[in-house]
């Protein structure tokens, strides 16, 4: 990233165009895309509640919320991982609960399992959020 420039120094490159920080709507568009790896792609989509509750178990039970999300899979919920039979995705959920429920000790694992949780809302809330029809107005 180019520094801005400094007060009596002008917005122009070394080639005498102007720099990319000059002018804010130049019009390019940057999109940024998370590559998830296997376990993390492996958190189901669930509705709002049943992500909470996982949330709130996580934090007080490192890999309780995590545990029980696995279940989730098996009754149907979507995954980031589409190519992967559901049972795989079972237990890759189930390896994640056992690896923070093993690290909770070094505080690791507790940590990991709050994350965890937290993106298991965020997921539920975007999936709420595509899932709901928008409202018809008369």
């Amino acid at each position: 990233m180019e520094p801005l420039p400094k007060d009596g120094e002008s917005a122009v490159g070394a080639g005498g165009e102007p720099s990319r920080g000059a002018a804010p709507s130049s019009g390019v568009v940057v999109q940024v895309r998370e590559k998830k790896g296997p376990l993390r792609a492996a958190i189901p989509y669930m509705p709002f509640p049943v992500a909470v509750i996982c949330l709130f178990l996580n934090t007080f039970v490192p890999g309780l919320g995590t545990f029980v999300s696995a279940f989730t899979v098996l009754c149907g919920a979507r995954t980031d991982l589409p190519d992967r039979h559901m049972c795989c995705v079972f237990w890759l959920n189930i390896a994640a609960a056992l690896i923070q429920i093993l690290t909770a000790i070094v505080m690791v694992g507790w940590i990991m399992s709050i994350f965890w949780g937290m993106d298991m809302v965020i997921l539920a809330s975007k999936y709420s959020a595509l899932a709901l029809p928008a409202p018809t107005l008369p």
